[in-house]
């Protein structure tokens, strides 16, 4: 059975916490769940699906050491250069404030999101726009976000829920 390989970007934990409960309510389909700031090109590689979690910083920045965070996303993404993602499935969630950052709400989401396609991945796990309050998003498409949006400040009782209609949605997809 082919094993979901889990990696997020984290500096407060909560992304990491989101990742630890993705990966319990999958069982044992799902790898432990790596911080990308601590993994390999290979490791990330030697799967066939993948979700992927990252938190949005400042204006609308991925996590590393440009906005005085630990090695995550940023310095991750560069070694992707040139890599084929073709037949990987990928699945997104992200974590941001829409109360505090309503005009980036999300926003690694959307970068993480053209980033893989443009290296040949195939994205899965659109999740819908109604029921968050913000003013933009790069991870927006028409009333979809690109992957599951989560706000663990301003909606941490929607959480659990809204993981498990996400994860019954893209399970599939995951795991043909």
């Amino acid at each position: 059975m082919t094993s979901i390989g889990i990696f997020f970007g984290t500096d407060t934990g909560r992304t990491r916490l989101i990742a630890k409960q993705i990966a319990k309510k999958l069982g044992d389909v799902a790898a432990a769940p790596v911080n990308i700031g601590r993994t390999t090109l290979d490791e990330f590689l030697a799967h066939d699906a993948l979700i992927l979690g990252c938190p949005t910083y400042g204006d609308g920045e991925l996590p590393g050491d440009s906005v005085g965070l630990k090695p995550s996303w940023e310095e991750f993404m560069p070694q992707l250069a040139g890599v084929d993602l073709s037949g990987k499935v990928i699945a997104l969630y992200g974590l941001g404030d829409q109360k505090k950052y309503p005009a980036v709400f999300v926003d690694a989401i959307g970068i993480l999101h053209e980033a893989l396609s443009d290296r040949g991945a195939r994205l899965v796990g659109q999740w819908p726009a109604a029921g968050y309050d913000f003013n933009a998003s790069r991870a927006l498409e028409g009333e979809y976000f690109l992957g599951l949006a989560l706000d663990q400040v301003n909606q941490p009782v929607l959480t659990e829920a809204r993981i498990d209609t996400w994860l019954a949605q893209i399970r599939p997809e995951l795991l043909p």
